[in-house]
């Protein structure tokens, strides 16, 4: 490839819509369009991100703050942002990355109950202008992503939360879907996997991302 900036590709949704299956997906996708595809993520993706994904994700934190939930999740952004996605995007790969700031705005603001200020001011000195070229949210109802969910693996300190807390997080993708339609879509996760990755295809060729 020529050497214009690559793509920035999101994936968000509630536990158990199945990210885990169409992240694969998407990869290939966007490996077809030539470029190298580099997948990662949030919190996570440095080493500096992945131990505090380990602080924000264990047990033993339990009671943590929100405030502090949320600075750790934009420390290990800013980090994220300076050691992989940004050269990564400077030197024409795309990224596609497990949950990026909509969830920070669905979790903790949201969730928890952080005002969207405090995120958007962090955000902006964090990522400066940069955004997602487009951002995917899976979307199932609480309950079916939760059965799912419960049926992978042990939830950790966040997948805990009662119901209701995943009701607010699923609310929030949703407004943040319909603020920003341009570059946030949602995708019917409730249905069968075919039909899912039938309305990722029609979304990311819709968005210029595949031909």
């Amino acid at each position: 490839m020529s050497g214009d900036r690559g793509r920035f590709i999101t994936l968000e949704g509630i536990e158990g819509v199945g990210k885990t299956t169409n992240r694969d997906y998407i990869q290939r996708l966007l490996e077809q369009t030539g470029r190298t595809c580099i997948v990662t993520r949030e919190p996570g993706g440095t080493p500096l991100g992945e131990a505090l994904r380990e602080m924000l994700l264990e047990h033993r934190h339990e009671g943590m703050s929100s405030d502090a939930e949320l600075l750790l999740m934009f420390a290990a952004r800013a980090e994220h942002l300076h050691k992989v996605i940004v050269p990564a995007l400077e030197a024409g790969n795309n990224v596609l990355c497990d949950r990026f700031t909509e969830a920070t705005y669905a979790y903790q603001g949201g969730g928890r109950g952080i005002n969207d200020k405090k995120i958007s001011e962090l955000e902006n000195w964090v990522q400066g202008e940069l955004r997602p070229d487009l951002t995917i949210i899976l979307d199932a109802p609480v309950e079916t992503g939760r059965k799912r969910a419960g049926q992978r693996s042990a939830p950790d300190r966040i997948e805990k939360e009662k119901n209701d807390f995943f009701e607010r997080v699923r609310h929030t993708y949703l407004e943040l879907a319909s603020h920003y339609p341009d570059r946030i879509a949602v995708i019917d996760a409730g249905v069968d996997l075919e039909k899912v990755q039938d309305q990722i295809v029609h979304v990311m060729t819709e968005h210029g991302i595949l031909a």
